[in-house]
């Protein structure tokens, strides 16, 4: 297996020390891993059977990571400012 080795200044490097329970190869792994997959999804729209395992296992989609798109926006401003329906018990919801 290669080794990488990163330059992180020492006040970061500090900062990391306290949670020395934390396996950062593993972050750095699995983010690196995600950024592969998220450019690979952008060109293909598609992901491989490994790409699905690996996004399977940690409850994440490179869908995830793409803006909400300008007409979903503006729908959701919109019910932002919509009177909220108030009720007193789960029965009522199924009234309307």
């Amino acid at each position: 297996m290669a080794s990488l080795t990163l330059s992180v200044s020492e006040d970061f490097k500090n900062q990391l020390k306290h949670y020395l329970w934390v396996n950062w190869s593993e972050i750095a792994r699995e983010e690196a891993t995600k950024k592969l997959i998220f450019e690979n999804y952008i060109k293909t729209g598609s992901l491989t059977g490994e790409g699905w395992k690996f996004c399977d296992n940690i409850d994440w989609h490179p869908v995830d990571e793409l803006p909400l798109r300008e007409e979903f926006r503006k729908e959701l401003e919109k019910r932002k400012k919509e009177k909220l329906l108030k009720v007193k018990s789960i029965a009522e919801i199924f009234k309307y």
